[in-house]
């Protein structure tokens, strides 16, 4: 435990910006699986996502862990009427963290405002490990973040287990977007339990039956369990949103400014666009 909290007493910003740092050099280093070009201007435009959020978490922050400390001082949540090992109650947190998640995910592609601004990710037509920063920063603070504070609410998570488990989180998402190649084995013997590359690459993938899939961030298990598991070779992928495939559209301030347009969803598999409000 004295490790752990060492390793939770860094800036998650250092951790983030020496993940940046490893896999993007990585990508232009070793052969990857997509051949992308200007990777700078993707990555300086990716980046000012994460600025954004890193302003407007210096608020929201504050916010979640006073809401979740105070929930654990008034010992609200599931785990506070178990008794269990620590190890055992961080490993279980960190689990109800990440189904919490997949469920918020999930929901995020169903309902029309919510996905509004999830689509922000999606749009990313040369994925790379700096998509791990396009996200609308709205999206993170008032729907994940929001979603932090209803996990410890009803399992009794504590501020801790939800740092570690954004460590882990961010290792999980760099190593999943990042454009390099991993050993196909990795499918089927981590990937039984736990989400690989190739499972996140089919959820980025433009086609929008593959879209609506693998929607878990650390364990594949959830996706497994709740019928939204699939596959497909990666060499027949093709990354992003058919409405965003345009230089214009794949701007900061136009992606910023995206969930609040009426745009049409192009669905890639059939004939006829639907449109998401």
């Amino acid at each position: 435990m004295d490790v752990l909290n060492k390793l939770m007493a860094i800036d998650p910003n250092y951790i983030i910006m020496g993940f940046i740092v490893i896999f993007f050099s990585l990508e232009q280093i070793l052969k990857a699986p997509f051949d992308f070009k200007n990777r700078i201007s993707h990555l300086f435009q990716n980046v000012l996502f994460q600025i954004i959020l890193v302003l407007l978490n210096v608020f929201f922050v504050t916010f979640q862990v006073y809401s979740i400390e105070w929930l654990n001082s008034n010992n609200i949540g599931l785990l506070y009427m178990l008794e269990l090992p620590i190890w055992a109650k961080l490993v279980i947190s960190l689990m109800f963290y990440d189904i919490t998640a997949y469920w918020i995910h999930r929901a995020t592609h169903v309902i029309p405002l919510l996905w509004r601004f999830h689509r922000v990710h999606h749009s990313d037509t040369s994925m790379d490990s700096s998509t791990v920063f396009r996200f609308h920063p709205l999206e993170l603070i008032l729907v994940f973040g929001v979603g932090n504070i209803i996990t410890a609410a009803l399992f009794g998570t504590d501020v801790f287990s939800m740092a570690l488990y954004y460590f882990i989180l961010y290792l999980f998402f760099f190593f999943e977007h990042a454009n390099l190649n991993y050993p196909r084995g990795l499918n089927s013997t981590l990937g039984l339990v736990f989400v690989m590359p190739d499972h996140h690459r089919v959820h980025h993938q433009q086609d929008q039956y593959y879209t609506d899939s693998n929607y878990a961030d650390i364990f594949i298990l959830w996706d497994r369990l709740f019928g939204s598991y699939k596959m497909m070779p990666v060499e027949k992928m093709k990354y992003g949103l058919v409405e965003f495939d345009s230089a214009h559209r794949q701007s900061f301030l136009y992606l910023i400014k995206s969930p609040f347009l009426s745009i049409k969803r192009t669905s890639k598999n059939k004939s006829e666009t639907q449109t998401r409000l």
